[in-house]
This record gives structure tokens, C-alpha cells and sequence, in this order.
């Protein structure tokens, strides 16, 4: 009996299971065919699981998708998303209509060839990257740990499902998400891995031949092995992985990539490319389907109809226990359900902001980012911190999250990341995603390029992830140019959706920071100095880093040249502005702590606060991006290459970032000007 048969056999050994599991292989061929494009071979290889985990454990309800105490579902392997859409369509899903997975892949449907959170409901987060979804869900793992912590069993207990491929496991996200997930003992975390041999490529002996199990093990995981098809032992391990305490749970099923298709079926021509009429034909012959397109047995699809509402019992059981807990609780939980900020967060920014204006605080912007966390975080309570081993370069630990998050320790606010960036992103991705949490995290601004497809996709999910990006210049000096961020202002701000805020002092800081924490709808990403700065902004109410940019100084009467900066260069550019008015040119000052916040101004906000004299840019970064505000990349003051390893005062008299060069470009521009 060869491999596809003793599939075949062990998936139809329960008649009523594989009527159900069929419906999912149909659905995800005629999507693929009437597209003309996806993957086929994933979903009917899964589907067996897929029956077995949505009908007999998952905890949802379709007619209320959004119930926070419901079970986390993620594709990982999102390239089989077809499976996921025929599921929500066959669950009952409102809004997954037939007319939907008709339309797979086309302009408009809700069924994106790779599952996008907020287009579907049932969708829990945006997979396709390979891993990032299994990353998400030690996130969301995490955030159902810590809620439960604060609200008790009664409101917050469910678990994180996770389908992924050799895909998932081969990117090395997938390491740092399994290592920490291990270390955080998530025992409500399940991967079932479709172990079935094929990549694009071909088969996985290429290129993946360790042993996965062991892999797991090694990394503190509970792992089962057993048959993909056979609806009993996918059951059974189920059951062992939820009654698993103290360890997350790797269920390996060996299954037949594109089971059905009899010529496609175990190859990796049944991955990416639709199987084509004739296979197609074969293939429902063979599962004993009907021939026409998008048509199910209506035995079975009525079936699907009845375990879908499965969980409204579930649901509503829920709901009587919210109703039943003590009121200030209950407003506390829903409240942070719904995104919304504590009332406490208005006065606590203001009493921060007086104060600062009452002790100016000269120091490093990650010194003030410290400082104004240490009231925000007290105020705010669903924030949870974090650092990728860079804690004490980072200062993203401050008294209200001086909690470690740990095993035995669900209640911490502070999560130790260790050395996984990546990972630490793509978890808080997760948490986000969950809801109830706001999640930041720290890291040198350098590394970013590390975590950078993480902080792509929680700009691309509308997420308001907070990323934490200290040391943000060739200002951090001596560590050299391997640490020196040069490059990447530019590809940050690049990100459709991201904020990302380079504050100039401290109050710029406490005021991104307030923007970052009531953004739960956008990512922020503030980039942070090593070196001190003095406090250059006057008392007044208002949060003016909110519009991007604006006027800081300005020197003389009129203006004869306007001085764009950010960070640590503002300081830099009201000094050359004051050496510029002793000259008898009139020199403005424009703080541009957000280019994506100035650019969202009204047009005319944005003309008084450029001006039309020439205009020059200072930032210690790449010149790239600046002749959106300025002329010409000779009127910036920056890097045209990388940085140096030598002390901060030094690299910037060496790369031409002074005073001097800025006094110079000024005058030139200013003669010219008036000469013309």
C-alpha cells in the first residue's frame, strides 16, 4: 500500500469525518481554480486536522466572532489559506459567503491570497511570511497568560492553536519564537506541524532533514507524533496536548501533501499552482465529491452548519460570568477590550509634562523615554515592556513594570525577550492582536533590521505595537559602524502606517510617547539617542509632536533660511541658528520629531511651518528622503556613508554634522538667494 493509499485509507476510516474533511479540499480546490492561482496541496493535505481540531475542540462562536474568551486559531503557513476561508464559510461565518471564496484572490474579497487581520472575521492575524504567524501565537499565548493573571479563570481562559509547515520551521523566527515559548512554559500553546516531506522545491530532504521532535524537546516542548489523516489519534493528541500542564505542546503529523489528487498528490506540484481541470476531476472522483464547482453535499454542509454553533453554549456561559464579576472589574476588562485609554492618562501626561517644564531635564532621550514611562506605565496598566537583552541600554524597565513575566510569574509586566528581536516583535504583534494589552519592547535602533518584516506586518495589520529603538545615531560612537544606524530612518519611515518619532528632548519624548500608547490602531517606533540632549522646548499645554513638526525657534525678523531637524541634531540646529542671526540672517528653526504626522497636516499648516525661504536638513543619518523639505541633498547635513568607531563628539566634527557646516551651507544659500 503506498503512502497516498494508507492516507486515503486512514482519512476515510470515519465515514462522517471524511465527508466533513472533504468539503474543505473541494472548497480550497475550486478557490485555487477559479483564481488560477494558490495553493491547493496544503489544505487537503490538512484538512483531516483542520475537521478534527474545528469540530471537536476549537472554542468559537461564528455569530459572535469576536468574543474575547475565545480560542486563537493561526495559519502560519498562511499559502493555505483557502482552508481557513472554506472553514469560516462552513462554520457559518457571516461574512464568508460562497460569493467570497469565489472570489479568492481578486480585488475587493475579503479572501486575500494570504490571511489579512481586519479583512475576515475569524482571521486572528495577518500570516504568509513564513513563522511570523507561529511567533504571533506565542504572543497571543502570552497576552491570555497575563490576562488571565489580572481577571482571573472565569474571564480569560482559552488556548492558541497553530497550523504551520516546514516552511514555518525552517525561517529563524521560528527558533526564537519556540525557544522562548518553551522557556515560558505556554501550556496552552498547541503547533500542529504538517510534516509532509515537500517544499517548492521539492522533497524537505534538500535541505531539512534534523529531527523536529528533538528540536522541540530540546526547547522545553511536549511533542506527539501520530497519523495527519486518521480523525482518531489527531483526537487523541489533541486531547494529551490540552491536558499537557507545564509545557506547550508540538502535535507532528505525518500527512500527504494534496490528498485526493492522484497524480499531484505527495509532490510539490500540488503546492502552488492550481491542480487544473482534468486532476481537479480526478481528484473529486477519488474523494467521492460531486463534479460541479463550489457544490457540497448537502448532508455535510448542513453537518458544518450544526458544529459551528457548537460553541454559542460556550460563549454565553462566558458572558453570564462577566455579567456575575464584581462591576469595577468587569468596566476594567471591557475597557481594555475596546482600546481605550484609562482616564487616568490625561492628567498623569499633564503632571509629567509641568514637572518637566518646572526641572528641565538635559539627558540622553532614552534617559527621558525612562522617565516619562515611569508615570505612563503606572497610569496605563495594560502596558507590558520588554527588551531583547538590552534592558539597561534600552531603560525600558521602569518601578510599574518592574515585574518579571515568568513561568510561575503570569502577573509580570516585564518580559525578558532574550537575544530575539525578531521574535520579540512578531510576539508583540500577537499580543496586540489578542487585545487587552498594549505591548513595547526595546532594541538598538540598529537592530531593526532584524525585527524589520515584524514591524512591516504590524503597520500592515493597523496594530499598535510599540517598538523601542534605542542608541539611533553614529552619537553612540565607540561601538563602531557595525552598530551605528545609518540607513535606517529612511527604510523606517518608508513603512506605509508606521510612526516613527526621533524626539528631540525630553518633553518631545514624553509627548511621542503619549501619541505611541493612544495609537491603537498604528504601530510607533521611536528612535531613541545614547547621548544627552538639552531640554529646548518652552511650558505650554499642548502636545505639539502631534503634528510632526513645528516651530521651535526662530531668530530675527522675517526668515532668511529655515533649519529642519530631529533628534539629537535639533539642539545642533538652534545653535547654528542663534551663530546665524548674530550674522544678520534670520534663521528658523523646525523640530521634526514625526515626518508621517507632518506629511497627514493640513496643507497650509505645513506651508507656515516650512516656509518658502531655502530650507537645509540636519539629522545624523543618511541624506536619503530629505528633498521631499529640502532642495537638493547638498543642503543636508548628513551621512553619505557608514560611521566610525571613535567617541560621539569626535565622529560628528569628522562627518561634517557641526555648527560650522551648517552656518556655512546657510550663508551660502542665503547670498545666493539675494544675489539672484
Amino acid at each position: 500500500m503506498t503512502k497516498i493509499s494508507r492516507a486515503l485509507a486512514s482519512a476515510s476510516r470515519d465515514a462522517r469525518h471524511f465527508a466533513l474533511a472533504n468539503c474543505i479540499r473541494a472548497l480550497a480546490m475550486d478557490g485555487v481554480e477559479a483564481a488560477k492561482s494558490g495553493h491547493p496541496g496544503a489544505p487537503m493535505g490538512m484538512a483531516d486536522a483542520a475537521t478534527v481540531l474545528w469540530t471537536r475542540h476549537l472554542k468559537f462562536d461564528p455569530s459572535c466572532p469576536d468574543w474575547p474568551d475565545r480560542d486563537r486559531f493561526v495559519l502560519s503557513n498562511g499559502h493555505a489559506s483557502m482552508m481557513l476561508y472554506a472553514l469560516l464559510h462552513l462554520t457559518g461565518f457571516e461574512d464568508m459567503t460562497l460569493d467570497q471564496l469565489k472570489a479568492f484572490r481578486q480585488w475587493g474579497s475579503i479572501t486575500a491570497g494570504h490571511p489579512e487581520y481586519g479583512h475576515a472575521a475569524g482571521v486572528e492575524i495577518t500570516t504568509g511570511p513564513l513563522g511570523q504567524g507561529l511567533a504571533g501565537a506565542v504572543g497571543m499565548a502570552m497576552a491570555e497568560r497575563s490576562l488571565a493573571a489580572a481577571f482571573g479563570a472565569d474571564l480569560v481562559d482559552h488556548r492558541t492553536w497553530v497550523f504551520c509547515g516546514d516552511g514555518c520551521l525552517m525561517e529563524g523566527i521560528s527558533q526564537e519564537a519556540i525557544s522562548l515559548a518553551g522557556h515560558l512554559r505556554l501550556e496552552k500553546l498547541t503547533v500542529l506541524y504538517d510534516d509532509n516531506g515537500i517544499s517548492i522545491d521539492g522533497s524537505t530532504d534538500k535541505a531539512f532533514t534534523e529531527d523536529v521532535g528533538k528540536r522541540f524537546e530540546a526547547a522545553g516542548w511536549h511533542v506527539i507524533a501520530c497519523d495527519g489523516h486518521d480523525p482518531d489519534a489527531l483526537d487523541k493528541a489533541m486531547r494529551a496536548a490540552k491536558a499537557e500542564t507545564g509545557r506547550p505542546t508540538l502535535i507532528r503529523m505525518k500527512t500527504v501533501i494534496g490528498l485526493g489528487a492522484p497524480n499531484r498528490a505527495n509532490h510539490e506540484s500540488a503546492h502552488g499552482a492550481p491542480l487544473g481541470p482534468d486532476e481537479r476531476a480526478l481528484a473529486r472522483a477519488a474523494l467521492s465529491l460531486d463534479g460541479e464547482d463550489f457544490v457540497l453535499p448537502e448532508t455535510a454542509l448542513a453537518e458544518w452548519q450544526i458544529l459551528g454553533g457548537r460553541g454559542a453554549a460556550a460563549r454565553k456561559d462566558w458572558q453570564d460570568r462577566l455579567a456575575a464579576a464584581p462591576a469595577d472589574m468587569r468596566a476594567e476588562f471591557l475597557r481594555r477590550q475596546r482600546g481605550e485609554m484609562p482616564e487616568a492618562l490625561a492628567p498623569t501626561v499633564a503632571q509629567a509634562r509641568a514637572a518637566l517644564f518646572d526641572v528641565p531635564q538635559a539627558v540622553a532621550t532614552r534617559k527621558a523615554s525612562q522617565i516619562a514611562l515611569t508615570t505612563l506605565a503606572e497610569a496605563v496598566p495594560e502596558i507590558i515592556g520588554g527588551s531583547a537583552d538590552l534592558t539597561h541600554s534600552n531603560l525600558t524597565r521602569v518601578p510599574a513594570v518592574d515585574s518579571d513575566f515568568q513561568p510561575g510569574q503570569p502577573g509580570g509586566r516585564y518580559v525578558s525577550y532574550g537575544v530575539r528581536e525578531f521574535g520579540m516583535a512578531a510576539a508583540m504583534n500577537g499580543m496586540a492582536a489578542h487585545g487587552g494589552i498594549i505591548p513595547y519592547g526595546g532594541a538598538f535602533l540598529i537592530f531593526s533590521d532584524y525585527a524589520r518584516n515584524a514591524i512591516r506586518m504590524a503597520a500592515l495589520m493597523q496594530l499598535g505595537t510599540i517598538f523601542v529603538m534605542t542608541h539611533d545615531s553614529i552619537g553612540l560612537g565607540e561601538d563602531g559602524p557595525t552598530h551605528q544606524p545609518v540607513e535606517h530612518l529612511a527604510s523606517l519611515r518608508a513603512i506605509p502606517g508606521l510612526s516613527v518619532f526621533r524626539p528631540a528632548d525630553a518633553v518631545e519624548t514624553l509627548e511621542c510617547w503619549e501619541l505611541a500608547i493612544r495609537s491603537r490602531k498604528a504601530p510607533s517606533l521611536l528612535a531613541l539617542s545614547r547621548q544627552a540632549v538639552p531640554q529646548l522646548r518652552e511650558a505650554g499645554p499642548d502636545n505639539l509632536s502631534a503634528r510632526g513638526a513645528y516651530i521651535l525657534r526662530s531668530h530675527g525678523t522675517g526668515r532668511d533660511v529655515t533649519l529642519l531637524a530631529t533628534g539629537t541634531e535639533v539642539s545642533l540646529a538652534v545653535q547654528a541658528a542663534e551663530r546665524l542671526h548674530e550674522q544678520g540672517i534670520a534663521a528658523t528653526v523646525v523640530s521634526m520629531p514625526s515626518w508621517e504626522r507632518f506629511d497627514a497636516q493640513p496643507a497650509d499648516y505645513r506651508a507656515d511651518v516650512l516656509g518658502d525661504a531655502p530650507r537645509i536638513a540636519v539629522e545624523a543619518a543618511s541624506r536619503f528622503g530629505w528633498t521631499r523639505y529640502v532642495a537638493s541633498e547638498d543642503d543636508v547635513i548628513g551621512l553619505d556613508g557608514f560611521g566610525a568607531s571613535a567617541p560621539a563628539d569626535v565622529l560628528y566634527q569628522k562627518f561634517g554634522i557641526t555648527e560650522a557646516a551648517i552656518v556655512a551651507r546657510a550663508r551660502l544659500l542665503h547670498d545666493n538667494r539675494t544675489s539672484s
